[in-house]
């Protein structure tokens, strides 16, 4: 089930995390909601087979197995479905889910953007040290809680890696998951993250999910990354030192900024902030477990379905 949606690439002008509001209760408000969720779910146009990301200059190879909302409808999907502001999801490029499935009872999500970073070296490959990235990101914990406070939002916690970071020097792919636990949530929260490097940027697939679905979403993770590849001329393989932005970290500085510019700044990365200028790489999260809950209990009870 999914509890809540943790994007990377999506931007703001400050670390700041977003929880979703209250599930609703039962009655008007809670039929209202469903009416909202019904009418959203009618209105999408699911796609699947070979679907081309233009702004990445990659393709996903989804066949029958998995489908594609485009930019404008996974734009509703994580506003108006999941809840996050507006301004969050401006650099979304698409979702998939399972086929078969909807953005309310998929076992997960994957929020799919571009970040135009440059070529991004792999040199680090056998270095970097994602521990030390780790705990630079519990220390900046409680500040980023504070902030989320002051908005009216719970603190989340970084329980520790669900999947240490890994690369796949063959695919140039770089996976990471995080196990997050959120204020006033009973089970903890999966992000499972798939970077794919090309020439030009870093392609990210951004699997959201309970941890109750770790292994089924490491196994979905290990087909839908395969799904993706960067066009020719856009390839990895294809870097021109002569011509090519070559970004001015590697590796590990992808992790850091994947748990806060906060933390990379502890750790010596000042490139991501040029390569990002006034845009800091953050969490945007926004928590629809108790809202999911309430449409399965109806499913499952006397109620009819939405």
């Amino acid at each position: 089930m999914l509890k809540s949606f943790v994007a990377f690439g999506l931007v703001a002008a400050a670390p700041a995390l977003f929880a979703a509001p209250p599930a609703p209760t039962e009655g008007a408000a809670a039929n209202a909601a469903g009416a909202r969720f019904k009418a959203l779910l009618e209105s999408l146009h699911p796609v699947d087979g070979q679907i081309r990301i233009p702004q990445a200059q990659a393709a996903l190879a989804l066949g029958k197995d998995y489908y594609f909302l485009p930019a404008d409808e996974a734009k509703r999907v994580l506003t108006e479905g999941w809840g996050n502001p507006p301004s969050s999801v401006t650099d979304v490029l698409g979702m998939v889910f399972p086929a078969g499935k909807t953005f309310v009872d998929a076992p997960w999500g994957a929020v799919v953007t571009f970040e135009k970073t440059g070529y991004v070296s792999d040199s680090d490959a056998q270095t970097a040290d994602y521990d030390a990235v780790l705990t630079q990101s519990r220390e900046n914990e409680e500040a980023l809680n504070e902030e989320r406070r002051k908005a009216g939002f719970g603190g989340q916690h970084l329980v520790g890696w669900a999947q240490p970071p890994s690369y796949d020097g063959a695919q140039h792919a770089l996976i990471w998951a995080r196990e997050i636990k959120f204020d006033g949530e009973t089970d903890n929260m999966l992000n499972y993250d798939v970077r794919l490097l090309g020439r030009r940027g870093v392609l990210s697939l951004n699997m959201v999910a309970g941890m109750l679905q770790l292994a089924q979403v490491r196994t979905a993770a290990a087909s839908f990354g395969k799904a993706a590849t960067f066009e020719s001329g856009a390839r990895y393989a294809d870097f021109d030192e002569s011509v090519d932005e070559k970004a001015e970290y590697g590796l590990a500085g992808l992790v850091a900024a994947g748990v806060g510019v906060a933390a990379a700044k502890k750790l010596g990365l000042l490139g991501l902030l040029l390569a990002f200028g006034k845009k800091f790489i953050v969490l945007i999260v926004a928590a629809i477990g108790g809202l999911v809950s309430w449409f399965r209990r109806r499913r499952n009870g006397d109620e009819a379905e939405i």
